[in-house]
């Protein structure tokens, strides 16, 4: 078995998951996720033992493409946070009733099919193709089953994608010019280029734009909080624990390996806005009375960190990063699982509206409490671990880049802590009605997501060694120059 298995599995998935009808279709959903997460799983146990598991075949001669894909220590973690937030991502949404049902939980399976095609592609165009293919299911995901006004989701949705598209048409022309230099779009190839430092230039930024935007980075963030909100829970889990990642694994995959020379010249201007962008996704956080538009501003700030991280070219930052990407994945989709709870009991995302959950609802709340905890990177947590490299990395760049960056945590712990005072302590409000507690199905979600926080943050080794080797070879070509 190799990882175009995990492609066929979730391909496949989607579309019998459409045939089977409403009545089945979370379930056929949640049946086909939890295989591309077993094979998943025995496609990183084969590679950790040696072996190879990847899948190479020609397949258009002009221009010569091939079908190409890779699992490594770079790729495959990204596989496996991909195949293990789709069924949980899936089993949060047996709590609602959908229109269209077996349409919605098709989406699904095939954006996860194509971030994980994404995440494997070695061939320039076909990731691309991919990196495309990815945004089409969101688009319908947040259109049509997403909250509120629906001119507003519209203008919302309407706007992130051609802001997401056109940034990625930059990415496509770079991709061209380089095919010209070497009649091919391998990525072994592309990395071993002669390029000259101007032509470094314009390809690292026609990059660096498709990427800022799909990030986001500041100033290409203004699609993010509105779409965040208009979602539907399981379109903003997607978005925030998987989608956004795929931008920062190819900056290390495709961007910094391909234009090493600009990356190192501009390095602490493109540090700076992801440090800048800590601050301000803070900032609008305090100021939020919603709690998923809060929620994604605090996802604004911590991804700037990350990507902060990937920039410092060091390998503290990279794998810092890598490792917060998955934290980051799991600790927010349990953040926003736990927004969906809350509205799907109260109805409302006003956070002014909320109060005294905890009186009404323990189980729930403690589980919220440790999520809130694991977010604002608590030690002995996963998110720590990686927080913490990535700071390292920071001060090894520069050290006023650390102490700005490390705001985060104190910002981050202030607004997150006064958000959970003020939805689970307090008072109850008087116009709502009574809170259940957690549900089966709920606390299901919530300990499977808890469980890999606590575990890995008392136990990051395995992730750690599996990356290492991997990450230290992809930094030996980026720092070729040095």
């Amino acid at each position: 078995m190799d990882v175009s298995f995990i492609l066929i599995i979730l391909l496949f998935g989607a579309a019998a998951t459409y045939f089977t009808g409403d009545k089945f279709a979370s379930k056929a959903a949640l049946i086909f996720s939890l295989a591309a997460l077993a094979a998943s799983i025995y496609v990183t146990y084969r590679y950790a033992m040696g072996d190879s598991v990847n899948f190479a075949h020609g397949w258009i001669k002009s221009p010569n493409i091939s079908l190409f894909f890779v699992g490594d220590g770079i790729s495959l973690p990204m596989v496996l946070l991909t195949t293990a937030l789709t069924p949980i991502i899936v089993l949060t949404s047996f709590g609602n009733l959908f229109p269209k049902t077996r349409t919605f939980y098709a989406l699904i399976l095939f954006m996860a099919f194509a971030m994980v095609g994404t995440f494997i592609s070695n061939d320039g165009l076909l990731y691309y193709i991919f990196w495309e293919l990815a945004l089409i299911p969101i688009y319908f995901i947040a259109l049509v089953w997403g909250s509120g006004d629906a001119e507003e989701r519209k203008k919302a949705v309407v706007k992130f994608f051609i802001y997401t598209f056109a940034g990625s048409l930059f990415m496509l022309v770079a991709f061209v010019y380089l095919y010209q230099k070497r009649n091919m779009f391998l990525h072994g190839a592309l990395k071993n280029l002669a390029l000259s430092e101007m032509e470094q230039t314009w390809i690292f930024f026609a990059f660096f734009l498709a990427y800022a935007i799909k990030i986001p980075i500041i100033p290409f963030h203004t699609w993010q909080a509105n779409v965040y909100q208009k979602a539907p829970a399981a379109g903003t889990m997607l978005l925030s624990g998987i989608m956004l990642k795929m931008a920062i694994f190819s900056i290390v995959r495709w961007q910094l390996p391909i234009a090493p020379l600009a990356a190192q010249k501009y390095q602490y201007i493109i540090v700076g806005l992801c440090i800048a962008g800590v601050i301000y996704g803070s900032i609008l956080a305090l100021k939020q009375t919603s709690l998923k538009k809060l929620l994604a501003y605090s996802s604004l700030a911590h991804v700037g960190l990350i990507a902060a991280g990937v920039y410092t070219l060091t390998l503290d930052g990279v794998r810092g990063a890598f490792l917060q990407m998955i934290a980051h994945g799991f600790v927010v989709v349990g953040l926003f699982f736990a927004a969906e709870v809350i509205s799907r009991r109260w109805g409302t995302d006003e956070i002014a509206e909320m109060g005294g959950i905890r009186v009404q609802a323990p189980k729930f709340a403690s589980m919220f409490l440790i999520l809130v905890l694991a977010s604002v990177a608590l030690p002995g947590t996963f998110n720590f671990v990686g927080e913490f490299e990535v700071l390292y990395s920071l001060a090894q760049t520069n050290i006023w880049m650390a102490v700005i960056g490390g705001t985060t945590i104190i910002l981050g712990a202030f607004y997150m802590l006064r958000m959970f005072q003020q939805v689970m302590l307090g008072e109850q409000n008087q116009n709502k009605k009574v809170f259940t507690d957690i549900t089966i199905s709920e606390g299901i979600v919530m300990v499977l997501i808890i469980g890999v926080l606590l575990f890995f943050g008392l136990y990051p080794k395995p992730i750690v060694d599996f990356m290492t080797t991997d990450i230290q070879k992809a930094l030996l070509n980026i720092n070729r120059f040095n």
